[in-house]
């Protein structure tokens, strides 16, 4: 345990001097009033405008009651907290950067991400009386059944969510060919896949979904060129929507379908459909949807229980029931769906949430 504290003792001195987290002077002005929630992001780093960038909007919003530009509002109260951050850049860094944080006695200490599960699991038995979150990832005492009462698994029916995308790429597809570019080839990117094909060949039962992913270690979420060239191959078998779960990967999803351009009226030739958050607004005219997960609500959510001192460890579930999770439709492509696909969309959910509609999860498979 002393070599633990020392690693963390150092790893809090590159945290102080690190410029994506906080100097010394904001860490020696910290209000011992406040309560202080510090962040670890994935690899993607907190602007890949999909999973760690919801992440960041709901610690900021708990923050400041607003988002990270410090001007639009998240149209809920800001909690009093102070919130440090820290973006590893590499997997080894991630287990130093949570000691530090829980050897500097944080209220709450949150990993945006499954892949650190392992290093949550380890440093929140060294440090029982600190709160932890994790985002997509369960921990577990050491039977391996009952959920670690100090963790908060904050977890998400991404199959849900993606059946509707699903559904609506199906009735917007005038070839009859989808693409879905995957991550990393895990289970929980496996939950995405199957909700898109089944919602998919619910509108149309003869769909084909080309399915691919970027590779199988942690770099799968931060290679955009891998992404484009994907797209590209998917686009030249015939796939006209692409459902993109692949992180900061899934951006070049994007300038692949801008790239296939426009039909003489102006319409997009080629659709993407984002991932996690809102991401109508990267490429307008060209992004059909987003499989929104509100990892945003979740974050402010677990902070508000430490504030309030109603944390609970064990499982957070969020799903359509809770929307939790969901599509958007607004400004940037309200002129590309449909109403009938609207209308089809939101029978689906309804469906869902009452238990008419079985929406598979291929996490395990």
């Amino acid at each position: 345990m002393k070599f633990k504290v020392a690693v963390a003792l150092v790893a809090l001195a590159s945290l102080v001097f690190a410029s994506q987290a906080c100097n010394r002077a904001a860490y020696s002005a910290d209000d011992p009033s406040k309560i202080r929630v510090g962040i670890v992001f994935d690899i993607g780093g907190k602007d890949d405008r999909s999973f760690n960038a919801a992440a960041w909007n709901g610690v900021k919003c708990a923050e400041s009651g607003t988002l990270p530009d410090g001007k639009t509002s998240c149209d809920k109260p800001p909690l009093n907290v102070i919130v440090r951050d820290v973006e590893p850049g590499n997997p080894v860094s991630i287990e130093p950067a949570m000691r530090a944080f829980a050897e500097r006695g944080y209220d709450l200490v949150i990993g945006v991400g499954f892949a650190q599960a392992p290093i949550m699991q380890a440093v929140a038995n060294d440090y029982p009386n600190i709160h932890f979150a994790i985002i997509d990832g369960a921990i577990f005492e050491a039977d391996g059944k009952t959920p670690k009462a100090n963790v908060a698994s904050l977890v998400f029916k991404e199959h849900e969510g993606s059946y509707l995308v699903g559904l609506i790429a199906g009735m917007t597809s005038k070839t009859g060919t989808l693409g879905f570019i995957g991550g990393m080839d895990i289970g929980l990117i496996h939950r995405f896949e199957g909700g898109y094909e089944q919602g998919a060949k619910a509108a149309n039962p003869k769909v084909q979904v080309i399915q691919n992913y970027v590779g199988v270690t942690d770099a799968a979420w931060n290679n955009p060129g891998k992404g484009k060239e994907i797209a590209l191959a998917q686009i030249s078998k015939g796939a006209d929507v692409i459902f993109t779960a692949a992180g900061n990967s899934g951006l070049g999803a994007f300038d692949a379908v801008q790239q296939a351009g426009k039909d003489s009226s102006g319409r997009a030739t080629h659709f993407v459909i984002g991932v996690d958050s809102n991401q109508n607004m990267v490429k307008p005219g060209f992004v059909l949807t987003s499989m929104v997960k509100r990892v945003d609500n979740a974050v402010y959510d677990i902070v508000k229980d430490v504030v309030n001192h109603r944390f609970q460890g064990g499982f957070h579930v969020f799903g359509l029931d809770t929307e939790g999770v969901g599509y958007v439709v607004d400004k940037y492509n309200q002129s590309l769906v449909a109403p009938q696909t609207m209308q089809a969309a939101e029978d689906a959910k309804k469906k869902i949430v009452a238990g008419q509609i079985k929406v598979v999860d291929r996490m395990n498979q």
